[in-house]
């Protein structure tokens, strides 16, 4: 192997690898920091805000520096408000999220995120950007797959089983499973919204930068009308500092900007593939870090989850990879103008 043939290998090969484990690792990490700070009554809705805040501060001068020598596309009032709408849909997840992290655990959250292509799909057919062919074996297997992950949904959820490391499942942990599951199909709505919206207005920067302003002006919103106690909003030199400033950073900027570029160079079904490696990463933290307890439900859920997740993938890359004329979902296609543009929301 020549020198620029090892050099195209390590560019498109291995470091796409590297960097989709480090962010799954990155994102499993903030979640983990994220249940020890909640050990010291962290407050969802100011934490949310500040996630929000610390995105914006780093999205700005990206957004300066961008459009310094060029005029700023317009925009018109009708794409702002289901910007707007986007956002809400957004800061609702991830309220639903962190409560459901309280409630669970970071390996109960890795679960659930499987359940993403499941619900993009489902919705995607029901906004008619998705054409279903019941006799196709590729629509079969996306439709296989997505009952199997949401039955892998319920029984990791509902279902409790002999304990294999330590304490048993309370209430706690179900309304945690169903917020958390909540979370992941509101995420997969503005995944929908955001195609929809990217089809009409495709200048992706102005987008991220008027989802920002949305989103922090709806978070605010929410957290003043949530903790009302002053105290809450004081930060300190303590982990719940750590969590927000580390989280800001990493799920705000290097996660969205790492899995843009690994979308535009290697496809959504390559960088959909790492999604299974998250219940493993927060299955070890989680045993490591925070002394989570393991059941027979959540290896069981979890594992036909995983199985489901790979049937709607598997489903959709081979759709992909056929000749066809007709209109497929511009959600998972590699090539569609929507992903062109890159991905602004991070899960």
């Amino acid at each position: 192997m020549s020198v620029k043939e090892r050099g195209i290998f390590l560019y498109k090969d291995v470091l796409p690898f590297a960097a989709m484990v480090m962010v799954e690792c990155m994102q499993v990490g903030g979640n983990t920091l994220f249940k020890s700070a909640s050990a010291q009554q962290i407050n969802s809705y100011v934490f949310t805000f500040y996630i929000f805040l610390i995105g914006f501060i780093i999205l700005l001068p990206c957004f300066i520096i961008f459009y310094r020598r060029t005029s700023i596309p317009p925009v018109e009032f009708s794409i702002i408000c289901k910007i707007f709408m986007l956002s809400v849909l957004v800061y609702m997840s991830q309220i639903f999220g962190y409560i459901g992290l309280k409630y669970s655990s970071p390996t109960l959250s890795s679960i659930m995120s499987n359940l993403s292509p499941a619900f993009t799909f489902i919705l995607a057919y029901f906004f008619r950007m998705e054409t279903v062919h019941l006799r196709s074996y590729t629509t079969q297997a996306k439709i296989i797959g997505t009952i199997v992950s949401i039955s892998g949904a319920i029984i990791a959820t509902f279902y409790s089983g002999p304990s294999v490391l330590s304490n048993s499942i309370t209430m706690n942990w179900i309304v945690g499973g169903i917020l958390l599951a909540s979370q992941y199909f509101l995420l997969s709505l503005a995944m929908v919204a955001q195609a929809k919206i990217l089809l009409v207005y495709a200048v992706d920067i102005m987008l991220v930068f008027i989802f920002g302003i949305c989103g922090l002006f709806v978070a605010g919103v929410g957290g003043l009308v949530m903790a009302r106690d002053l105290d809450a909003w004081k930060l300190k030199p303590d982990i719940i500092l750590v969590t927000i400033l580390y989280m800001g950073f990493s799920s705000g900027f290097v996660n969205v900007v790492i899995q843009m570029w690994a979308l535009r160079l290697k496809g959504p079904v390559y960088v959909s593939m790492f999604k299974p490696l998250t219940i493993v990463i927060a299955l070890v933290m989680g045993v490591l870090f925070l002394g989570d307890s393991l059941h027979l439900g959540s290896v069981v859920g979890g594992s036909i989850i995983t199985i489901g997740f790979y049937g709607v993938v598997w489903g959709k890359a081979k759709e992909e990879g056929q000749v066809s004329t007709q209109t497929t979902d511009p959600l998972l296609e590699p090539h569609d103008d929507a992903l062109e543009q890159g991905s602004f929301i991070s899960s």
